[in-house]
């Protein structure tokens, strides 16, 4: 609308209309600014992130007036003063952390990985079909049917949710509360006995017999 004023005529201010959406929040935006409403639309272009959450990097060596120019904040000459250094633990020559501390216990070269298998994971096989209950369950059954993805150094049952079959099984290793488990429901778990060499033999009985002399 048009309205008559002294200096001529001034077009009016129209007063927009109400708006009923709801009210936008930083919170509704993952932490970034809430965008302006224009006629109820909101702008993509218009998406920003909070005033002072980009920190711009301080750029040394530009000039004497900005405080970090020519050594750019490194002092002169010196080791810490070139590009490529990594000290580590390097503490001035005294006797530094690593070393202070003392050490504890020992990880064993030749540790076996062995394959976790739940009393759960076994359940939900035996109801899916994908073991044969009827026949010996080992390694190779197992990842036959995918229950294991490689077979590793063997197969260990854990666990004690009762069996849902009775099944025979034939692991490396089993707990207490799992082979209670399944033999509770009717099945069996045969244990692999490992191999033992006759040289590993003889050697373990001379390390015995050393033991019993100092002993």
């Amino acid at each position: 609308s048009l309205t008559n004023s002294g200096s001529g005529i001034v077009q009016a201010q129209r007063s927009a209309p109400p708006c009923f959406l709801p009210q936008r929040t930083n919170a509704m935006f993952g932490g970034l600014s809430a965008p302006t409403i224009r006629d109820g639309a909101m702008r993509l272009n218009e998406l920003r992130d909070n005033p002072g959450a980009h920190k711009k990097k301080v750029r040394v060596g530009r000039g004497l007036g900005s405080g970090v120019g020519k050594t750019a904040g490194r002092g002169v000459k010196g080791q810490k003063s070139r590009s490529g250094v990594a000290l580590g633990g390097f503490e001035g020559g005294q006797n530094p952390l690593y070393r202070r501390l003392p050490k504890r216990g020992f990880s064993k070269w030749n540790r076996k990985d062995w394959n976790e298998l739940t009393m759960r994971v076994l359940n939900r096989a035996l109801e899916a079909g994908k073991l044969d209950a009827s026949g010996e369950i080992d390694l190779a059954a197992l990842v036959a049917a995918g229950v294991l993805r490689r077979p590793k150094d063997g197969v260990r049952l854990v666990g004690s949710e009762d069996c849902a079959k009775p099944v025979k099984l034939k692991l490396n290793h089993a707990t207490a509360g799992a082979k209670a488990s399944v033999e509770k429901a009717g099945g069996s778990v045969d244990i692999i006995v490992p191999k033992v060499l006759e040289a590993d033999e003889k050697k373990r009985a001379k390390t015995a017999a050393k033991k019993g002399k100092s002993d």
